[in-house]
């Protein structure tokens, strides 16, 4: 049985104030309730080191938004795996669709900063998705292949298995528009079978498919529902304790 897992991608936003009083209330939630979740939060990295002391001793981990895949060197603005680790973090997000669009990663340098984060122990939640455009050409399932392929590429199945896939169709962040419950498991199941194709049927189901794209409390319970939805990926409702705590204790 998949363990569910919740995180929260604060993006940039929040100032240091903002983002401890918004951790440690997550934390104290979480005490109070004790949900069989796994829970990650994803702040600016300016913040990385202090939520990590925020969030010690609790059920919440850390996470990076994303890592160089060199562990040193003359790049200035970036931060390598070995950093990360260094400060507390337990989780990075590679490949998110923003950093596709806005900043010109593509599946091989996916490929390479995921690599690099499981060579440091860190725990990689890799990001694929279609765009609005894909999806109307019928094309979202060779998109979510050559992301999976790819990205996945000389990846043995022992370190396959430490990873966490977000399925996010570009389309729905931060719009309001969500894949119907339906439409979300129909692309999960196939990544699945993806992950069949690559490492067995073992190792597929042991990997755990969060679904990202304007998760809000109102619309958590239906997703996770699903056989082959195992959390999600938060953007905007995660800003907040009582929406992000709310999809924390999701009923399905």
């Amino acid at each position: 049985m998949r363990r569910p897992f919740i995180a929260g991608n604060w993006k940039m936003n929040l100032l240091a104030a903002e983002a401890n009083s918004l951790a440690d209330g997550i934390v104290k939630d979480m005490a109070k309730n004790t949900p069989q979740v796994d829970v990650a939060l994803c702040p600016p990295a300016t913040y990385l080191a202090t939520l990590a002391d925020v969030c010690r001793d609790s059920r919440v981990r850390v996470g990076a938004q994303n890592l160089h895949w060199e562990s040193s060197g003359a790049y200035t603005g970036e931060l390598s795996g070995q950093m990360l680790k260094d400060v507390g973090c337990f989780y990075v997000i590679i490949g998110h669709s923003e950093r596709r669009q806005y900043f010109g990663e593509t599946n091989e340098s996916v490929n390479r900063k995921l690599k690099a984060a499981l060579q440091v122990g860190l725990h990689p939640i890799v990001c694929v998705g279609e765009t609005l455009d894909e999806r109307q050409q019928g094309v979202t399932q060779k998109v979510i292949r050559q992301h999976v392929v790819a990205g996945y590429d000389e990846l043995s199945k022992e370190h396959a298995e430490k990873t966490v896939i977000a399925y996010e169709p570009v389309w729905a962040i931060g719009t309001g528009m969500t894949a119907t419950p339906d439409q979300a498991q129909e692309t999960h199941a196939f990544i699945r079978s993806l992950l069949v194709d690559l490492f067995g049927s073992q190792t597929a189901e042991s990997i755990r498919i969060q679904y990202g794209g304007s998760v809000k409390p109102g619309n958590v319970d239906d997703l996770m529902a699903k056989p082959d939805i195992d959390g999600a990926l938060v953007g905007g409702a995660s800003l907040k304790i009582d929406p992000f705590c709310r999809i924390i204790r999701f009923q399905s």
